[in-house]
């Protein structure tokens, strides 16, 4: 079976090794990670690896463009983007493998597996395609109370095979000749959304993307970003921004934007005061701030990065 895989790697400490170990044994044709400069060294611990390249970035790429310089050194006819906080079990290429080289899923571009965590529990790995309204629903918090109007599928408990609109990019099998096509994912965005513009554009072109819940991996979540949660606060709100101006109306943009800017600090301000959590309104203003400040360098200089 025709497999590579690429995983990018940002200071993830031990579990990089260990996503790598997991795989030793498997049907991976090739293993290829990118370090994003590290400053931890963890890429020491994969260098020597035998079976594994190691592209070293000089400085963070971000998780997208990292991916597309890693699927650049590919040449097998199925990508898999794993997340170095992610491991495989024995079977879990093979399986997924089988059902993406089934003749009856030759539309099936994208396909994702069940994700548990150390205490077995299932993550809610899979979402819609966001809306305007799904993201105003998020910012005032609504989408706490009814989930269905969310953009994650959190109502549903991840324990059906189905199609799905888009699955979570922690463990993300693509055809590489998809890939290729669709130009990789969107480099504008430095991480977060990257994969939901990839499922989204793999839709338009007549692709399915497919979740299947009797194939298991693991993935720890929160991963490399929980370091850093004030600048993944804005990552995540600069990404749903972007996404919005990409494939909304303009009216919907704009939506996007006042709700995200003048509704959601105040929702999550509250949350956090509520919560008694002093640390999560630090990190939310924190990650505001720095979103106000990049603002009028998108708005004039068209900045994405």
């Amino acid at each position: 079976m025709n497999i590579s895989i690429v995983t990018v790697n940002w200071n993830a400490g031990h579990q990089i090794k260990q996503c790598i170990d997991s795989l030793s044994g498997t049907i991976a044709q090739q293993i290829i990670v990118v370090d994003n400069a590290s400053s931890d060294g963890s890429e020491q611990a994969v260098a020597d690896l035998p079976g594994v390249a190691l592209i070293r970035a000089p400085e963070n790429l971000g998780f997208g463009k990292a991916c597309n310089l890693g699927a650049k050194q590919a040449s097998s006819e199925y990508l898999l983007f794993l997340n170095p906080d992610a491991a495989v079990y024995p079977g879990t290429l093979h399986k997924a493998l089988a059902y993406m080289q089934d003749p009856a899923n030759a539309r099936v571009g994208i396909c994702g597996v069940q994700l548990v965590d150390e205490s077995g529990h299932v993550a809610r790995s899979c979402a819609r395609f966001p809306s305007a309204m799904g993201f105003v629903a998020h910012a005032i918090g609504l989408d706490r109370l009814y989930p269905r109007l969310g953009h994650f599928m959190a109502e549903w408990p991840h324990d059906s095979t189905r199609q799905v609109d888009q699955v979570i990019g922690a463990f993300f099998l693509v055809r590489r000749t998809l890939f290729e096509d669709l130009g990789g994912f969107d480099e504008r965005f430095f991480v977060y959304f990257e994969e939901v513009d990839f499922s989204y554009r793999a839709r338009q072109a007549g692709w399915r993307s497919v979740y299947l819940a009797d194939v298991q991996a693991f993935h720890a979540g929160g991963g490399t970003s929980n370091q850093v949660k004030a600048r993944r606060l804005f990552y995540s709100l600069r990404s749903r921004l972007l996404y919005a101006a990409k494939h909304f109306s303009a009216a919907g943009a704009v939506l996007v934007l006042l709700a995200t800017l003048l509704v959601e600090p105040l929702s999550r301000s509250a949350l956090a005061v509520a919560r008694r959590s002093w640390p999560a309104l630090k990190e939310t203003w924190q990650g505001y701030a720095m979103l106000w400040r990049w603002l009028p360098q998108w708005v004039f200089k068209g900045t994405t990065r």
